[in-house]
């Protein structure tokens, strides 16, 4: 039988003990100069010790205890960190990136466009707009049937097109007077509606169209309107903007953002697009590309009330702004506006 020779671990560690206390009482004996790493390494400082030596048998041999100055390693396997989004105000960022793919870009948002939102809320609050009395959720007959306000609604919508708001209400309040249905609209002259409508912008044009979609309702929906966007844009006379607004609105389906004139406007003037855009179809994709959605139903009417109090198109009262700080539209603007 193949025998080894067996320290036990008390040996090791009684052995352990008595070294690390000769060593302490060398370095108190010592003087300073002949304190060295040296001396306290040499084999004449280490204490003769005599180690009890047993035969053992290796199928004998005990497992390695851990003690104060004997560690067990453990194996420990890596784990695999989950994929962390970390969400603030004003940026999204990722904590951990796959390993398997490129470092993904952040997606863009405005600097400190939180904080402008709230200030535009605070501002509103504070003063009542046209379009908070006037709107396209304000000019139709709550007490209608529910297929004839969808109809009213779509109506003002189509009026408003590049008509300030107390023009449309007070031609929604002709209408409504004279019967604001599907078929009431396919019975009355193009001169009588043109006279009701008068002096919305273009109303020649809008008399047609009109005329037009009450047609196509009347033949394709029952006198309804469409229930999906894309149904809804091949009306005549209905852009994107309309859309939108009506599908929220009459239908409560939230598909977009409406950007009309003044969401245009202020958008460009906040920095709220990452490239100055010139047609509002152009700034709706842009600001659905970064702005959470859940902000969508609000930021039309809120920048709507916000363009015709504060941030007008001519003459903006940058200087009574709460965000003249942050706008980068202020930052230029002439001293006297600030």
């Amino acid at each position: 039988m193949q025998t080894h020779t067996r320290i036990s671990p008390r040996a090791i560690t009684a052995l352990l003990e008595k070294l690390a206390h000769h060593r302490v009482n060398k370095c108190l004996m010592s003087s300073p100069r002949r304190l060295t790493r040296a001396s306290l390494k040499t084999e004449e400082n280490l204490p003769k010790m005599k180690i009890k030596q047993e035969p053992v048998a290796e199928d004998e041999i005990p497992a390695p205890e851990e003690s104060h100055y004997f560690k067990i390693p453990k194996k420990t396997t890596r784990r695999k960190r989950e994929h962390i989004i970390i969400e603030h105000d004003n940026y999204v960022k990722t904590d951990v990136v796959d390993s398997n793919k490129d470092l993904k870009k952040l997606k863009w948002q405005p600097d400190n466009w939180f904080e402008i939102l709230e200030n535009v809320r605070t501002m509103r609050q504070s003063e009542s707009a046209p379009v908070d009395l006037m709107g396209c959720d304000e000019c139709h007959d709550k007490d209608a049937a529910p297929e004839v306000r969808r109809f009213q609604i779509l109506v003002s919508l189509m009026l408003s097109s590049q008509t300030k708001d107390q023009v449309t209400s007070a031609a929604m309040e002709r209408l409504k007077s004279h019967g604001l249905t599907v078929d009431s609209m396919l019975n009355v002259a193009e001169q009588k509606l043109g006279q009701l409508i008068y002096p919305v912008s273009f109303w020649k044009k809008k008399v047609h169209y009109i005329k037009n979609t009450s047609r196509v309702l009347k033949d394709s929906y029952s006198s309804d309107i469409p229930t999906t966007l894309e149904e809804m844009v091949k009306l005549p006379g209905v852009g994107p903007k309309m859309a939108h607004l009506a599908m929220n609105v009459a239908w409560g389906k939230l598909t977009g953002i409406g950007v009309d004139t003044h969401v245009h406007r202020i958008s460009n003037r906040l920095g709220w697009v990452q490239n100055p855009t010139s047609q509002p179809e152009q700034t709706r994709i842009a600001l659905e590309d970064w702005l959470p959605r859940d902000l969508w139903s609000e930021v039309n009417h809120l920048l709507v009330g916000f363009g015709q109090t504060v941030c007008t198109p001519v003459s903006p009262k940058c200087s009574g702004c709460l965000n003249n700080r942050l706008c980068p539209f202020a930052a230029k603007s002439p001293a006297k506006k600030r």
